[in-house]
C-alpha cells in the first residue's frame, strides 16, 4: 500500500490546486530567468551585428553602450588610414519618441555612413537607405510599415520607412532604427535657431553638429587587435575597445542591476514555494497519522514512511515545474520583453526544485517519526 499515492486519490482537487499553485510560482521562477536570458542576448545582438573588431570611443570611457562618448567625426579618416585597419565606419547612437499615426513609438536609433561599417542586418522587408535624409530603417518589433512616415526631431521632420528588420533590440526592449550619419548628427546634436543666436550673442563658441559617438573598426586579416589597438591610444589619444570588452562592458555595467533584480525576485519566489510546499506535506502527514500508526504497528520500517512522504513532495514540486513550464511555454509570446528558456536555467530550476521539496519534506517526516505506533489502537 502506497499511502502518497492513496492520499492524493483521496484528495484529488487539494492536490490539482495545491500544485497549479505552486506550478504558477515556478512558472514566475522560469520567465525571470528567461527575460534575463532574453535581455542579455538582445543586448548583445547589435554590437555582434555590427561586426567590429574595434570600438574607438572617447578617452577613459567604456563605449556608447555603457557610457556617453563624443569624439569629431573627422577620427573616422584619421583612424581609416591607421596601418592593420581595413574600414571604419562613424556611427550615432540615441533614443528617439516618435508618433506613427496616433501610437507613440520609442526607437533606439543609430546614425551609419552609407556603404560603411554600421548598417542594419537581418533585413525582412524594404532596402537599405538610398538617399542622404529623410529615409529611415526599422525593427519590425516596432510595428512600423514599409512606406509608412515617422515624424522626428524638433522640427518632426517626416522619414520614410524604406526597410525592416526582425528581432534588432536594445537592452531596454526598444526596437532598433537606422538613419544616415547626417541625420542621426542633426537629431542629436543640432540646437534650434534662437539658442545658436543666443550663442553667438554671449561670446561662446558656436554648437557643434558633427561629432560622433564612436568609430566601428574592421581590421586586416593578419593585424594584431592588441597593437592596433595600442596604437590608436597611443598616437590619437582615444580608447579602443575590442568587440570581446564592448560585450563584456555591456553584460557588467547595464544587464547587471537586471540580473540583480530578477535574482532577487526568484529567490523569494524559491522560498514562498518551500513554504508551500513545506506546509501542504506537513499538513497532509498530520491528516494521515492514524495510518502511519497502523503502518508502523504491523512492522513497517520507518525508511518506508519516509519514501512515501518524500514521495509526495517530489510529486507536488515535479508536477509543478511541469505545469509553470507549460505555461510559460504557452503565453512567451505575449510578453512585452524576450524571454528565452535556455536548458541550463531549466536544470539549474529544476534542482532547486528538487531540493526544495526534499528540505520541504522534512517536518512531516519528523512528524512520521514521532508516531506511537499504539495509536493505530486508540480510539475514535
Amino acid at each position: 500500500m502506497n499511502l502518497a499515492l492513496r492520499d492524493v486519490r483521496r484528495n484529488k482537487l487539494r492536490f490539482a490546486l495545491t500544485t497549479l499553485g505552486i506550478g504558477m510560482l515556478i512558472g514566475v521562477v522560469i520567465a525571470m530567468a528567461g527575460i534575463y536570458e532574453g535581455a542579455l542576448t538582445d543586448a548583445l545582438r547589435l554590437p555582434r551585428a555590427l561586426d567590429a573588431d574595434l570600438w574607438v570611443v572617447q578617452p577613459r570611457t567604456f563605449g556608447p553602450f555603457a557610457e556617453p562618448s563624443r569624439i569629431p567625426r573627422d577620427t573616422r579618416e584619421l583612424i581609416r588610414r591607421m596601418p592593420g585597419v581595413a574600414a571604419a565606419g562613424a556611427v550615432t547612437f540615441q533614443t528617439v519618441q516618435a508618433t506613427a499615426g496616433r501610437r507613440p513609438v520609442r526607437l533606439f536609433l543609430e546614425g551609419y555612413e552609407i556603404g560603411r561599417p554600421g548598417g542594419p542586418a537581418n533585413l525582412i522587408a524594404g532596402h537599405g537607405l538610398t538617399e542622404s535624409h529623410y529615409q529611415i530603417i526599422a525593427d519590425a518589433s516596432s510595428g512600423l510599415k514599409v512606406g509608412e512616415t515617422v515624424p522626428l526631431g524638433p522640427y518632426r521632420d517626416p522619414f520614410e520607412v524604406v526597410g525592416l528588420t526582425h528581432g534588432m533590440v536594445n537592452s531596454g526592449g526598444d526596437p532598433m532604427a537606422w538613419v544616415t550619419l547626417l541625420d542621426a548628427q542633426a537629431l542629436q546634436f543640432a540646437v534650434p535657431p534662437a539658442l545658436e543666436r543666443r550663442e553667438q550673442a554671449s561670446g561662446r563658441n558656436r554648437p557643434t553638429t558633427t561629432d560622433i559617438n564612436a568609430v566601428l573598426v574592421r581590421l586586416s586579416p593578419r593585424a594584431a587587435p592588441a597593437a592596433v589597438a595600442a596604437n590608436i591610444a597611443r598616437w590619437k589619444h582615444l580608447a579602443a575597445v575590442p568587440e570581446v570588452e564592448e560585450e563584456r562592458y555591456l553584460t557588467a555595467f547595464v544587464i547587471q542591476k537586471m540580473q540583480a533584480q530578477l535574482g532577487m525576485f526568484m529567490g523569494i519566489l524559491v522560498a514562498v514555494s518551500a513554504v508551500i510546499i513545506t506546509l501542504i506535506i506537513y499538513t497532509l502527514t498530520m491528516d494521515k497519522l492514524r495510518s502511519i500508526a497502523t503502518l508502523k504497528f504491523i512492522g513497517a520500517p520507518d525508511r518506508v514512511i519516509v519514501a512515501m512522504i518524500v514521495q509526495q513532495a517530489l510529486a507536488l514540486g515535479l508536477s509543478g515545474f511541469a505545469i509553470g513550464l507549460a505555461l510559460i511555454e504557452k503565453v512567451k509570446g505575449g510578453f512585452p520583453r524576450r524571454v528565452q528558456i535556455e536548458p541550463r536555467d531549466l536544470l539549474v530550476i529544476l534542482a532547486m526544485i528538487v531540493v526544495v521539496c526534499l528540505a520541504g519534506s522534512v517536518l512531516g517526516v519528523r512528524a512520521a517519526i514521532k508516531v506511537n505506533p499504539a495509536e493505530a489502537l486508540a480510539g475514535g
